[in-house]
């Protein structure tokens, strides 16, 4: 049984085990939840830590900041007070000069604030960033198999820049904002407690009234976006699928659906435009009602001789201040609980163990020429445990040696490849290379000594010199050109007007199919690996890229162990022994003429042109 302590994390509960938690009380899974959340919060700020000076500095800037912002309207009293009723100009100068100070002070502290905080904001998310782009790129393709690359991308844009607004912002207003309401209701207890006490019972219910107000137009808002959004997704539709509408003469259907998409916005817009005039409306009312309220009872204070007007226009400043604060706090709590949403998706990617990983103590790779063996190997897909893609595969390949791997759709000849490359570990059974299991060989190694040349070349959006020179950082143009020479690619490339500094666009899309792959073969024979993987390489070309293609090929298999997946009996008779595979079984093994002489699985792949002729 195994260890069930590794599996439990610091909260006390299993690690990942979200499913667990729904056989815990109610108030248990909120508990644990919500510490779960502050760990989260917690590994957030450890991302700051390195840089805790300038947050020092950033949070000294912030509070003294803050309390300077405090200082105005003690200012705004002393002046009716004292300036004004003395009718000193003098004193009225004088109260001035200090203001202008405290401006100068105070904006120069915001502009400390707002950089450093802005900085780190920067730092943690760039941090961030390269954490979980690393963490993607050392997972396993079985992870990969579960999730959409357009939630990965999504995850590294949206989520990131939630918390980057958070750090970098929204955090030192929240902090400015508490610091100013506490200050603010300290200083209107100091003026007047029985006022003070009033205005609490009216400004916050109206402050926290507007927010959630401000909430729902949010959502509806939203909601008549969405509404738009369906309409013109079908306006794009219609428009690229125009030929098609018009060659069934669906115009009005098409025009109609769209007409009933706007018409749904317009009622959910005017829905909205009534909540809105609603809000308005009641948040106009309700903060002049507030105004008038807190004027007439000051006002009452001031005739009673309870307060002088001076205290009467601080503490009215002192009011605006609070109710801003608070309406800034409670609105930057939502902002704080998507962070923690966007914080807990991130660190579940940095947090994920790749199931393919170097062992703990992995072995140097011994030197050879390729020799690879299958040995009484059995796979099944993570992700479809019930059906065994190989079975029992025993295939001893020497150095040196070109194998074809043939045989239907589904046979399991690629994921003999994905097995040697490490892709996947096997179920049971070993797979070697040069002697070695290869789950004790380091993944580097490995997969530097092999290259693989797919049916359908994936090139990136740089130059063809960034391309072929993918296989090697170190590569020298000269290298580069001469591995592009062998492949046939040299001389197309010089007949671009920029060369090796062609750029290629996104896949290659800017090349033929040819042209891909050479650039692929290229790459691999710049690499100079001990193993080449061919699987499909010549499957999509014409007769003539093909030619081209073959050509290269044959080059680049000289001396090196290949495995070649293919369905071009060409290239299946230039192997020195062909593999056949059916239902993830090894069904027979042989050259061309022995196989077709047993009258078996291969004979009838090439009979119904599964293997077809050149």
């Amino acid at each position: 049984m195994a260890n069930s302590a590794e599996a439990i994390d610091a909260t006390g509960t299993p690690d990942g085990a979200d499913a667990a938690e729904t056989n815990q009380p109610r108030d248990n899974r909120q508990r644990t939840s919500q510490l779960r959340r502050l760990a989260y919060l917690w590994r957030l700020v450890e991302l700051v830590r390195p840089h805790r000076v300038r947050f020092a500095i950033a949070t000294i800037a912030l509070f003294i900041g803050s309390g300077l912002a405090l200082v105005y309207p003690q200012a705004a009293r002393y002046a009716v007070d004292r300036a004004l009723a003395e009718r000193s100009l003098a004193m009225l100068d004088q109260i001035l000069v200090g203001l202008l100070i405290i401006i100068v002070v105070h904006a120069s502290l915001v502009w400390v604030r707002h950089y450093l905080m802005s900085w780190l904001g920067e730092r943690a998310v760039t941090d961030l960033r390269g954490m979980v782009f690393d963490r993607i790129l050392s997972l396993s393709a079985s992870w990969f198999h579960e999730r959409r690359s357009g939630e990965l991308v999504g995850r590294l844009a949206s989520d990131v820049t939630i918390i980057e607004g958070v750090v970098g912002s929204e955090l030192s207003i929240a902090l400015r904002n508490t610091v100013q309401l506490i200050g603010g209701i300290v200083l209107l207890f100091v003026v007047n407690a029985r006022l003070t006490l009033l205005m609490l019972l009216i400004v916050p219910p109206v402050t926290v009234g507007t927010v959630f107000f401000g909430r729902v137009i949010r959502r509806m808002s939203k909601a008549v976006q969405d509404r738009l959004a369906e309409a013109s997704a079908q306006v794009q539709e219609s428009i690229s699928a125009i030929q098609t509408v018009q060659a069934f003469v669906r115009e009005e259907r098409e025009a109609a659906s769209y007409r009933g998409g706007v018409e749904a916005a317009f009622t959910q817009a005017l829905s909205l435009a009534r909540w809105r005039s609603w809000f308005f409306s009641s948040v106009s009312a309700a903060s002049y009602f507030s105004i008038a309220f807190i004027l007439w009872l000051g006002g009452r204070e001031v005739i009673e001789e309870h307060l002088t007007p001076g205290d009467l226009i601080a503490f009215l400043l002192y009011t605006f201040i609070i109710a801003g604060a608070l309406a800034n706090v409670t609105g930057l709590w939502s902002s704080l609980q998507r962070a923690v949403g966007a914080t807990e998706r991130l660190f579940g990617i940095i947090d994920t163990v790749p199931v393919i990983r170097d062992a703990e103590d992995p072995i140097e790779l011994p030197g050879g020429r390729g020799a690879v063996h299958f040995d009484r190997v059995n796979f099944r897909y993570p992700s479809r445990p019930d059906q065994h893609v190989l079975q029992d595969i025993d295939l001893a390949i020497a150095a040196g040696e070109v194998v074809a791997l043939v045989g239907p759709s589904g046979a399991g000849k690629t994921t003999l490849t994905a097995l040697l490359l490490r892709f996947f570990d096997v179920e049971s059974g070993v797979v070697k290379f040069e002697g070695m299991d290869v789950r004790r060989l380091r993944l580097a190694e490995l997969r530097k000594a092999m290259a693989i040349v797919a049916q359908e070349p994936v090139l990136f959006s740089g130059t063809i010199r960034d391309n072929i020179a993918y296989a090697r950082d170190d590569a020298t143009e000269a290298e580069i050109v001469s591995a592009a020479r062998d492949a046939h690619a040299h001389e197309f490339i010089e007949d671009f007007p920029d060369g090796y500094g062609t750029a290629i666009g996104e896949r290659g899309v800017k090349l033929s199919g040819g042209q891909r792959q050479r650039l692929a073969i290229a790459r691999a024979i710049l690499a100079n690996p001990r193993v080449l993987i061919l699987d499909e390489a010549t499957s999509n070309l014409d007769a003539e890229s093909e030619a081209l293609v073959q050509e290269a090929l044959s080059r680049l298999m000289k001396h090196r162990t290949t495995l070649v997946i293919a369905h071009r009996l060409s290239t299946v008779r230039d192997a020195d022994r062909i593999v056949v595979l059916d239902r993830g079984r090894i069904v027979e093994q042989g050259s061309h003429d022995e196989l077709m002489a047993l009258n078996g699985v291969y004979r009838r792949l090439v009979e119904h042109q599964v293997i077809v002729e050149n």
